[in-house]
């Protein structure tokens, strides 16, 4: 019984990232403080703490479901329990593998800082941009949009596999261009932090748009946009923090308020099946890929977006996206007419 006391316990002090924070306590020095790795340790907890302030809001405004979290929370489990057995340390083997191959050396300065920081949001464009673009890497990423209704549980529904994919891409570009590895690793804390706020729900935050703020950096709005299935709001906004590159490669969209978002993937899903949530676009793939006439259009669902079919008869969220468009132009023309 008292293992199992142990057991409930050391899940919680992970769930809610206490270890350095409960050390810290212990200790009575609080000079650590003054540390980036006293600093992290110390706001580790914060998203954890604000699910379960979610969790409290949404059962004070009567409007919590089992539904809406039952799911997500068991993939944290599932990849928990995985995660003992496997183990991927793929930013330490880049900064190792691309460190002398550096094309720009970086300096622990301020303006370095900023550079590192749009370099990082580049490369985290990069990743989130192949996890939509990509049939297999979709895969792996579509997971994270199963869920149909958006809250900070949200941010713990990934694919185990996903982390290792997305750290290969976004430290290879990082320590390439210069950002020096301290800096990253600061980089990477702020920006997964953040990054774990932006699913905050509708119950903890409203109208998430955060007025003239928004222009400049991806809100909860944005990303409740990147999370819908609606035509206008597919594929959009890549980025994290800093919006900049979705601005350029002209993927920033904000929310409508004429559009009410709809949570999910385009595919019929279970959302409450852990199996289909989790391995369902894995067991479709391999479907088409064996239904593939030839071995080059086997290979093309591997590399092609989802949605992209031998027959020609497509269904790509870019198609989807540009008919959408283009008929609102047509109504549009219309009424003017």
């Amino acid at each position: 019984m008292l293992e199992i006391i142990d057991l409930f316990k050391n899940e919680l002090i992970n769930f809610f990232s206490l270890h350095e924070l409960i050390k810290l306590i212990d200790s009575g020095n609080y000079s650590s403080l003054r540390t980036w790795s006293g600093i992290t340790g110390a706001l580790s907890p914060l998203i954890p703490f604000i699910v379960v302030v979610e969790i409290i809001l949404a059962f004070a405004h009567k409007k919590f479901r089992t539904s809406e979290y039952k799911i997500t929370f068991f993939i944290y489990l599932f990849n928990r329990i995985v995660g003992r057995y496997i183990s991927f340390g793929l930013v330490a083997f880049c900064i190792g593998l691309f460190s002398s191959f550096v094309i720009i050396q970086g300096s622990p300065t301020w303006y370095w800082f900023i550079y590192s920081y749009i370099v990082w949001e580049f490369s985290h464009f990069i990743y989130h941009y192949l996890a939509h673009k990509v049939r297999l890497f979709w895969c792996l990423h579509s997971t994270h949009h199963a869920p149909e209704t958006m809250n900070l549980s949200v941010t713990y529904a990934h694919f185990i596999l996903e982390g290792p994919y997305a750290d290969l891409i976004r430290t290879s570009i990082c320590i390439l261009a210069g950002v020096p590895p301290a800096m990253l690793f600061a980089i990477m804390f702020i920006d997964g932090t953040w990054g774990g706020f932006i699913h905050v729900g509708e119950n903890f935050i409203k109208d998430a748009r955060f007025g003239l703020l928004g222009k400049i950096i991806l809100t909860p709005s944005h990303h409740r946009v990147h999370h819908a299935r609606n035509p206008l709001y597919m594929d959009t906004n890549f980025c994290n923090l800093l919006n900049i590159w979705d601005r350029v490669f002209k993927t920033y969209q904000p929310e409508k308020d004429e559009i009410s978002i709809e949570y999910g993937i385009t595919r019929k899903i279970n959302a409450q099946n852990f199996f289909d949530v989790y391995f369902g676009e894995l067991y479709y793939l391999w479907k088409d890929i064996v239904a593939a006439p030839g071995l080059l259009n086997k290979l093309r669902y591997i590399v092609m977006p989802p949605g992209w079919h031998h027959s020609g008869d497509h269904k790509t969220a870019q198609l989807i996206r540009s008919e959408y468009l283009k008929n609102q132009n047509i109504t549009k023309k219309s009424d003017v007419e």
